[in-house]
Protein backbone atom coordinates (compact mmCIF):
# COMPACT_ATOMS: atom_id res chain seq x y z
CA UNK A 1 0.00 0.00 0.00
CA UNK A 2 1.30 3.48 -0.80
CA UNK A 3 1.64 6.00 2.00
CA UNK A 4 -0.84 8.84 2.19
CA UNK A 5 0.28 11.93 0.30
CA UNK A 6 -0.31 15.56 1.24
CA UNK A 7 -2.99 15.99 -1.42
CA UNK A 8 -4.94 12.95 -0.22
CA UNK A 9 -4.78 14.17 3.36
CA UNK A 10 -5.97 17.65 2.38
CA UNK A 11 -8.89 16.22 0.44
CA UNK A 12 -9.92 13.84 3.21
CA UNK A 13 -9.54 16.31 6.06
CA UNK A 14 -12.25 18.65 4.75
CA UNK A 15 -14.87 16.62 6.62
CA UNK A 16 -13.29 17.65 9.93
CA UNK A 17 -14.18 21.28 9.28
CA UNK A 18 -17.89 20.53 9.64
CA UNK A 19 -18.38 21.50 13.27
CA UNK A 20 -22.03 20.40 13.14
CA UNK A 21 -21.03 16.74 12.80
CA UNK A 22 -20.25 14.64 15.85
CA UNK A 23 -16.48 14.16 16.08
CA UNK A 24 -14.79 10.82 15.70
CA UNK A 25 -13.84 9.17 18.98
CA UNK A 26 -10.46 8.11 17.54
CA UNK A 27 -7.90 9.61 15.16
CA UNK A 28 -4.46 8.59 13.93
CA UNK A 29 -1.49 10.70 12.85
CA UNK A 30 -0.16 10.41 9.31
CA UNK A 31 3.12 8.93 10.60
CA UNK A 32 1.25 6.28 12.59
CA UNK A 33 -1.01 5.61 9.59
CA UNK A 34 2.05 5.07 7.37
CA UNK A 35 3.47 2.53 9.84
CA UNK A 36 0.06 0.89 10.11
CA UNK A 37 -0.10 0.57 6.30
CA UNK A 38 3.29 -1.16 6.25
CA UNK A 39 2.14 -3.56 8.94
CA UNK A 40 -1.01 -4.28 6.91
CA UNK A 41 1.12 -5.18 3.90
CA UNK A 42 2.99 -7.68 6.07
CA UNK A 43 0.25 -9.08 8.30
CA UNK A 44 -3.06 -8.41 6.53
CA UNK A 45 -6.10 -6.96 8.28
CA UNK A 46 -5.34 -5.34 11.65
CA UNK A 47 -7.07 -4.05 14.75
CA UNK A 48 -6.21 -1.89 17.78
CA UNK A 49 -7.26 -2.51 21.35
CA UNK A 50 -6.76 0.07 24.10
CA UNK A 51 -6.89 -0.97 27.73
CA UNK A 52 -5.25 -0.01 30.99
CA UNK A 53 -5.24 3.30 32.86
CA UNK A 54 -5.17 6.58 30.98
CA UNK A 55 -2.51 8.00 33.31
CA UNK A 56 -0.03 5.12 33.43
CA UNK A 57 1.51 5.40 29.98
CA UNK A 58 -0.71 2.77 28.36
CA UNK A 59 -0.36 2.20 24.62
CA UNK A 60 -2.79 0.87 22.02
CA UNK A 61 -2.00 -2.72 21.11
CA UNK A 62 -1.99 -3.61 17.41
CA UNK A 63 -2.99 -7.18 16.50
CA UNK A 64 -4.01 -9.13 13.40
CA UNK A 65 -7.75 -8.55 13.12
CA UNK A 66 -9.62 -11.14 15.16
CA UNK A 67 -6.59 -12.30 17.17
CA UNK A 68 -7.77 -10.34 20.20
CA UNK A 69 -11.21 -11.50 21.29
CA UNK A 70 -13.54 -8.52 21.64
CA UNK A 71 -15.99 -8.71 24.52
CA UNK A 72 -19.65 -7.75 24.39
CA UNK A 73 -18.98 -4.67 26.54
CA UNK A 74 -15.93 -3.47 24.61
CA UNK A 75 -16.52 -0.27 22.65
CA UNK A 76 -15.60 0.41 19.01
CA UNK A 77 -14.25 3.98 18.93
CA UNK A 78 -13.78 4.17 15.16
CA UNK A 79 -12.75 2.30 12.04
CA UNK A 80 -9.64 4.11 10.84
CA UNK A 81 -9.50 4.81 7.11
CA UNK A 82 -6.15 3.09 6.56
CA UNK A 83 -6.18 0.32 3.96
CA UNK A 84 -9.41 -1.62 4.21
CA UNK A 85 -10.14 -0.12 7.62
CA UNK A 86 -8.67 -0.71 11.08
CA UNK A 87 -11.10 -0.95 14.03
CA UNK A 88 -10.07 0.71 17.28
CA UNK A 89 -11.51 -1.01 20.35
CA UNK A 90 -11.39 -0.03 24.00
CA UNK A 91 -12.50 -1.99 27.06
CA UNK A 92 -15.91 -1.02 28.42
CA UNK A 93 -14.66 0.15 31.84
CA UNK A 94 -11.88 2.16 30.18
CA UNK A 95 -14.39 3.80 27.85
CA UNK A 96 -16.37 4.96 30.87
CA UNK A 97 -13.25 6.85 31.94
CA UNK A 98 -12.36 8.14 28.46
CA UNK A 99 -15.80 8.83 26.99
CA UNK A 100 -15.25 12.59 27.04
CA UNK A 101 -11.83 12.25 25.38
CA UNK A 102 -10.82 11.81 21.75
CA UNK A 103 -8.12 9.14 21.38
CA UNK A 104 -5.26 10.07 19.03
CA UNK A 105 -2.92 7.25 18.01
CA UNK A 106 0.61 8.52 17.37
CA UNK A 107 3.96 6.79 16.86
CA UNK A 108 7.30 7.44 18.56
CA UNK A 109 10.72 5.72 18.63
CA UNK A 110 10.86 2.79 21.03
CA UNK A 111 9.78 -0.82 21.35
CA UNK A 112 6.10 -1.68 21.27
CA UNK A 113 4.64 -3.39 24.28
CA UNK A 114 3.72 -7.06 24.62
CA UNK A 115 2.70 -8.71 21.38
CA UNK A 116 1.87 -5.48 19.53
CA UNK A 117 2.89 -5.90 15.90
CA UNK A 118 5.04 -2.78 15.68
CA UNK A 119 7.47 -4.09 18.34
CA UNK A 120 10.19 -5.23 15.85
CA UNK A 121 10.02 -1.93 13.93
CA UNK A 122 11.89 0.16 16.50
CA UNK A 123 8.73 2.28 16.86
CA UNK A 124 5.75 2.10 19.18
CA UNK A 125 2.22 3.35 18.93
CA UNK A 126 1.35 5.91 21.62
CA UNK A 127 -2.02 6.99 22.97
CA UNK A 128 -2.63 10.71 23.18
CA UNK A 129 -5.92 12.46 23.71
CA UNK A 130 -7.92 15.65 23.66
CA UNK A 131 -10.85 16.47 25.89
CA UNK A 132 -13.98 17.07 23.84
CA UNK A 133 -15.54 20.51 24.11
CA UNK A 134 -19.05 21.02 25.46
CA UNK A 135 -20.57 21.31 21.98
CA UNK A 136 -18.87 18.08 20.85
CA UNK A 137 -20.07 16.22 23.93
CA UNK A 138 -23.63 17.32 23.15
CA UNK A 139 -23.29 16.01 19.60
CA UNK A 140 -21.88 12.71 20.84
CA UNK A 141 -24.89 12.21 23.12
CA UNK A 142 -26.92 11.62 19.98
CA UNK A 143 -24.52 8.97 18.73
CA UNK A 144 -24.26 6.10 21.22
CA UNK A 145 -21.04 4.08 20.89
CA UNK A 146 -20.97 0.69 19.19
CA UNK A 147 -20.30 -2.16 21.63
CA UNK A 148 -18.92 -5.60 20.86
CA UNK A 149 -22.44 -7.00 21.09
CA UNK A 150 -23.70 -4.32 18.66
CA UNK A 151 -20.87 -5.09 16.24
CA UNK A 152 -21.71 -8.79 16.27
CA UNK A 153 -25.27 -7.79 15.30
CA UNK A 154 -23.96 -5.84 12.30
CA UNK A 155 -23.95 -2.28 13.67
CA UNK A 156 -21.05 -0.04 12.62
CA UNK A 157 -19.96 3.45 13.77
CA UNK A 158 -21.04 6.44 11.71
CA UNK A 159 -18.27 7.61 9.39
CA UNK A 160 -17.31 11.25 9.93
CA UNK A 161 -14.65 11.77 7.27
CA UNK A 162 -10.97 10.93 7.54
CA UNK A 163 -9.49 9.87 10.86
CA UNK A 164 -5.98 10.95 9.82
CA UNK A 165 -4.35 14.14 11.10
CA UNK A 166 -0.97 15.41 9.93
CA UNK A 167 0.54 15.48 13.43
CA UNK A 168 -0.68 14.72 16.94
CA UNK A 169 -0.34 18.39 17.83
CA UNK A 170 -2.99 19.22 15.20
CA UNK A 171 -5.56 17.24 17.20
CA UNK A 172 -4.37 17.66 20.78
CA UNK A 173 -2.12 20.71 21.23
CA UNK A 174 -0.10 20.62 24.42
CA UNK A 175 1.28 23.70 26.19
CA UNK A 176 4.92 24.53 25.49
CA UNK A 177 7.36 22.72 27.72
CA UNK A 178 5.41 19.45 27.87
CA UNK A 179 7.36 17.57 25.22
CA UNK A 180 5.27 18.47 22.15
CA UNK A 181 5.76 21.60 20.08
CA UNK A 182 2.80 24.02 19.91
CA UNK A 183 0.62 24.00 16.76
CA UNK A 184 1.99 26.05 13.89
CA UNK A 185 -1.26 27.97 13.50
CA UNK A 186 -1.70 28.49 17.23
CA UNK A 187 -5.12 26.81 16.95
CA UNK A 188 -6.19 23.18 17.37
CA UNK A 189 -7.58 21.47 14.29
CA UNK A 190 -11.13 21.54 15.67
CA UNK A 191 -11.18 25.21 16.67
CA UNK A 192 -10.63 26.91 19.98
CA UNK A 193 -11.91 26.13 23.43
CA UNK A 194 -10.72 22.53 23.90
CA UNK A 195 -8.67 21.39 26.87
CA UNK A 196 -5.51 19.51 25.81
CA UNK A 197 -4.71 16.16 27.37
CA UNK A 198 -1.72 13.97 26.67
CA UNK A 199 -1.97 10.24 27.31
CA UNK A 200 1.07 8.10 27.61
CA UNK A 201 4.63 9.17 27.04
Amino acid sequence: MSELGAETFAERSSAHRNHNAAPSRALITSAAAALLARLQDRHGALMFHQSGGCCDGSSPMCYPDGEFIVGDRDVLLAILDVGDGVPVWISGPQFDVWKHTQLVIDVVPGRGGGFSLEAPEGMRFLSRGRAFGDAENRLLLGRPPVTGADYADGRRPQQTGTHIVAEAVDACPVPAGHGVKPPRSGKPLFGQGHSPLRLGG
